[in-house]
């Protein structure tokens, strides 16, 4: 009895709903789904900087706001506008990527060892070769050019290979004391900072087909909750429900989006089905595009080399590498050591020492900075990383690329729920309002 009177309800009220009114609901859910998740990939990408408006006093009221709305690009500024989530978290991206995953992938006396030390040794040697007699040459017409002239050229010759010997020491030393020179984390973080752009090359070079993915399943997560939507819509008839529902809509749809991408981390079975993120399915895929991109980009020889001399640290580098070069100089000046202590003392032997220590330290940098060798260098840092980031956990896995933006994923929710909202209204307006005549009511 009770299952015919609820046929005969089903049936009844069949029979007075208006099927194209109804069929459009989940129609127009699934558009806005579709523009929901592609206009929240805009906002995780663009603009690199700020665009807006700077409102007086908005700095300073910002200041007492709830933390989630200071997260908010360029509030904190006294700005209202928009910079893409991504851009704007590029620092902190870079902070993660090290203690979450570069961090992992080896330590940097690791990755100095990749780069094949006794190879950039021979590249500094091969390098200062032309101008190492003139080297020699400069500084002892500066220091001594009497003493200079007055020694046959074979003696002369003899110190230039000897100075050459003392080149090749210098990658060893670096080497002894890479863990003390250079910070891998300050090195990505600044780059990363300075280069907005490739951030988000990281993001889409790494994940595009599940971003791509992402939108296309917009449409359908907006089409599949526009059906329960059409159904409570025609059952009471209320105007205001379709924007309240909307605002479900949205919100879900961008929930729903950031789940198929990334959760589960760990395979499992529901129902017999496997269910994992899309994302980690390609682990050994991305893991490649991810390291290729670090590997030409972020850690290369070059930017170690920059670093090294010129970063923070450089002035510890170069001291460590002159006073490490002294006694190698004294070994380089065989023979001749005695003549010219004897012809000028020990302060000014002491000078030409230091002259040739500095000397060789200021040229360092210029065979790191040779792109076809830093490029040749970089597939061995790309193998590395690539290999350790297959061994990841899928977890971690996860946290290299969702970490940074994890806290702002309520500004993407926000604004689909907006944009849910706002098809509610559209579709009120439309179809209720009467905003083009014609169109099939309730």
């Amino acid at each position: 009895m009770h299952v015919e009177t609820v046929l005969d309800w089903l049936a009844d009220w069949a029979a007075h709903v208006n099927w194209v009114y109804f069929v459009s609901i989940p129609i127009f859910t699934g558009v806005i789904g579709w523009l929901i998740n592609w206009s929240g990939l805009w906002m995780l990408f663009k603009p690199l900087s700020f665009h807006g408006i700077r409102v007086p006093g908005l700095k300073e009221l910002a200041g007492v706001m709830p933390r989630k709305v200071q997260e908010i690009p360029g509030l904190m500024e006294g700005g209202i506008g928009w910079q893409g989530i991504v851009p704007a978290r590029a620092a902190k991206m870079g902070s993660i990527a090290v203690d979450k995953v570069i961090a992992k992938l080896g330590t940097p006396a690791e990755f100095y060892a990749q780069l094949e030390p006794d190879q950039i040794a021979e590249h500094i040697v091969n390098v200062f070769r032309p101008d190492l007699p003139d080297l020699v040459h400069d500084v002892m017409m500066r220091e001594h050019p009497r003493l200079w002239r007055d020694l046959p050229r074979p003696v002369r010759q003899a110190v230039v290979d000897r100075v050459q010997a003392v080149v090749r020491t210098i990658t060893d030393e670096i080497g002894v004391h890479i863990d003390q020179l250079l910070d891998p984390k300050i090195m990505v973080i600044d780059h990363f900072r300075n280069n907005r752009d490739l951030v988000v090359r990281v993001f889409k070079d790494v994940g595009q087909r599940e971003l791509n993915l992402m939108v296309a399943f917009g449409f359908i997560f907006g089409f599949l909750l526009g059906i329960p939507v059409a159904i409570v819509d025609v059952t009471f008839q209320i105007w205001w429900l379709l924007p309240i529902l909307g605002v479900v809509v949205g919100w879900i749809t961008n929930l729903l989006g950031m789940w198929l991408i990334f959760d589960p981390p760990e395979e499992k079975r529901i129902l017999g089905i496997k269910v994992q993120g899309l994302f980690l399915r390609r682990q050994d895929e991305c893991a490649e595009v991810y390291a290729r991109i670090i590997a030409d980009d972020v850690i290369t020889l070059e930017r170690i080399g920059d670093f090294l001399m010129d970063g923070p640290r450089g002035d510890r580098t170069r001291q460590m590498i002159a006073t490490a070069m002294r006694p190698a100089i004294d070994r380089a000046a065989g023979p001749l050591r005695g003549a010219v202590n004897v012809a000028m003392g020990g302060r000014r032997y002491d000078s030409i020492k230091e002259s040739f220590a500095l000397e060789a330290v200021g040229r360092t940098i210029t065979p790191f900075r040779d792109p076809g060798f830093s490029k040749q260098q970089a597939e061995k840092i790309r193998v590395l990383i690539a290999r350790r980031t297959k061994e990841l956990p899928p977890r971690d896995f996860v946290e290299m690329m969702r970490s940074a933006i994890k806290e702002d994923e309520w500004m993407l929710y926000l604004h689909g729920a907006v944009m849910g909202a706002a098809g509610g209204f559209l579709h009120v307006g439309l179809f209720v309002w009467g905003w083009i005549p014609g169109l099939p009511t309730h």
